[in-house]
């Protein structure tokens, strides 16, 4: 059976038929449904929804990992005046 790109227009972006990779995992059943249940979607929508908030709590960690290490030189008050036309 054929993994359709058309299927994903639209949810996910451009999921052209490279952009897709079919897998097989062992995972419990108890927390796939309750997982599935929560978002209200199927077993692909949701496992997607969760591999993309892995990835942000990944990028949101190696930001949070520069607090207090970027030096800013910038003047607030001048920063903050708008032009006026």
């Amino acid at each position: 059976m054929e993994l359709r790109s058309d299927t994903y227009d639209g949810m996910y972006g451009d999921m052209s038929k490279e952009d897709i990779r079919r897998v097989t995992a062992n995972l419990p059943s108890g927390l796939l449904a309750k997982a599935c249940q929560v978002t209200g979607k199927g077993v692909t929508e949701t496992l997607v929804e969760g591999l993309e908030m892995v990835r942000r709590r990944a990028a949101a960690a190696s930001l949070k990992s520069l607090r207090g290490k970027l030096k800013l030189d910038l003047d607030l008050d001048v920063s903050r005046e708008r032009a006026r036309h």
